[in-house]
């Protein structure tokens, strides 16, 4: 770990100092293909591809020429991380991305990210991802579908706050307890979207493998999830902890999704529905030996976008690739569990994505339902350059509302107590792809603040 740590930041400042030697190609210009204010002209995207509204165009402005380092501040970056969680507290760290990876014209993409918390969260993850349908466009610039790509990740993380409450709707908030969790996770996938008649489908296929270590929590005057005997921990709780320490699973997952979306991480119209299965085929303690049990995850999901008139901009003109459009997004999943399953494993409301008015891992059951409406609104259409050649492309808000319940079965689900939050929240586009949020959810047991990245939804 340390020596890992010792690369990642050798690499971090070996790239802050090469600012200086940015674009040293006289023929690179740094607006072909936009405007000054940001806007990109349109391109007759239905004279290259099918279904041009799924595809993202991105001009040679942003695909600058050179290694690492002559590419610096536009398709490489160094940056800080910052973040908030009500149970991991604040988060500082630094990032290493190259959007360009290998010179593949905006097709790979490789990041490095370090954090440290308030709470002694420890993180450090490296991910890659390369784009499976792109088209050069010859007028320069290229056209990019999201839906298609392979993935991999990996990384370790040490918590030592995480919360627990029991298992079941009736958990109540004073049966809170603490542990910490010390995770490896390894991950491998693959999303590809059908052509012809059925290009509006994508399937999808998954491989994860994730160890943990489980041992007392660090919340101060909350007792030890592993405390038997302590106040609220009874020898149930006990039992789960020790069931769920020292664990190795091996996810292998399978999806099928109908979408017509267009865009997968920051839509303005369009639906996807999807179902997808996650099955845990190995599970052991960290030494492979009870490999015998299994459970699975079955999930199904619906997400529809309407585009709005404009609140407090104009909404962009014809003429323009990715105008700033309003929208409302309306989402429903239900998520069931069968099998042996660890109790970090089942499905959970309350965190950053859904139930954002509840610290994550508030509820736990085998089963769940949830629902969510989020009014999305720009407040500053057109970006602004902070320094360089580093922009931010638009800034907005967004007001939501949040339902669901949790049951230990799909039947029971009818039967489940409903919970309730709502919240605001602003949003920062780096460009479409890249959004950043910060949420203020409130229920009635207060609020959770909570900062990341993309769309809860």
């Amino acid at each position: 770990m340390q020596r890992f740590q010792r690369a990642l930041t050798s690499g971090l400042l070996a790239l802050a100092m090469s600012a200086a030697s940015v674009f040293a190609d006289p023929a690179y210009d740094p607006l072909e293909g936009m405007d000054a204010d940001g806007r990109i002209p349109k391109v007759a995207k239905d004279a290259y591809v099918e279904h041009p509204e799924r595809w993202r165009y991105l001009p040679e402005s942003r695909i600058p020429p050179g290694n690492v380092f002559d590419r610096f501040l536009v398709s490489s970056l160094v940056f800080p991380v910052v973040f908030f969680n009500s149970d991991v507290g604040a988060g500082f760290g630094a990032g290493m991305t190259d959007i360009d990876f290998r010179k593949q014209r905006r097709r790979e993409f490789l990041g490095a990210f370090a954090s440290y918390s308030s709470e002694g969260q420890q993180s450090y993850s490296m991910t890659w991802r390369r784009w499976l349908k792109q088209k050069e466009v010859p007028s320069g610039g290229v056209l990019q579908e999201e839906r298609s790509f392979v993935r991999a990740a990996g990384g370790y993380r040490n918590t030592l706050t995480r919360r627990f409450f029991g298992i079941g709707p009736n958990a109540k908030e004073r049966n809170e307890t603490s542990y910490t969790d010390q995770m490896f996770w390894v991950d491998v996938g693959i999303a590809y979207s059908l052509e012809g008649v059925l290009s509006d489908f994508v399937v999808s296929a998954g491989l994860r493998s994730e160890t943990h270590w489980l041992r007392g929590g660090e919340v101060g005057g909350v007792p030890d999830s592993e405390s038997v005997g302590a106040p609220f921990v009874s020898a149930r709780t006990a039992k789960l902890f020790e069931e769920a320490d020292r664990s190795t699973i091996g996810w292998v997952g399978a999806g099928l999704s109908w979408d017509t979306r267009d865009s997968v991480r920051n839509p303005y119209r369009g639906h996807a529905i999807s179902a997808t299965v996650d099955t845990a085929v190995l599970q052991g303690d960290t030494r492979f030996r009870s490999l015998g049990a299994v459970g699975s995850i079955y999930t199904i999901r619906a997400d529809k976008v309407f585009p709005l008139p404009p609140l407090l901009h104009d909404g962009g003109d014809a003429g323009e690739e990715h105008p700033p459009t309003d929208s409302l997004g309306v989402h429903f999943r239900t998520q069931l569990s069968s099998g042996s399953l660890p109790f970090y494993a089942r499905p959970t409301l309350g965190g950053s994505r859904i139930q954002r008015g509840y610290i994550a891992g508030r509820w736990r059951d085998d089963a769940l339902w949830a629902a969510a409406a989020e009014y999305r609104f720009w407040v500053i259409p057109r970006g602004f350059t902070v320094w360089k050649n580093i922009r931010v492309e638009r800034i907005g808000g967004a007001v939501f509302y949040e339902a669901g319940g949790i049951g230990s079965d799909g039947i029971d689900l009818f039967d489940s107590r409903v919970l309730h939050t709502y919240g605001f929240g602003g949003r920062v586009t780096i460009e479409r792809a890249v959004l950043f949020r910060l949420d203020l959810g409130f229920s009635k047991e207060g609020m959770n603040l909570a900062a990341g990245f993309g769309l809860s939804f």
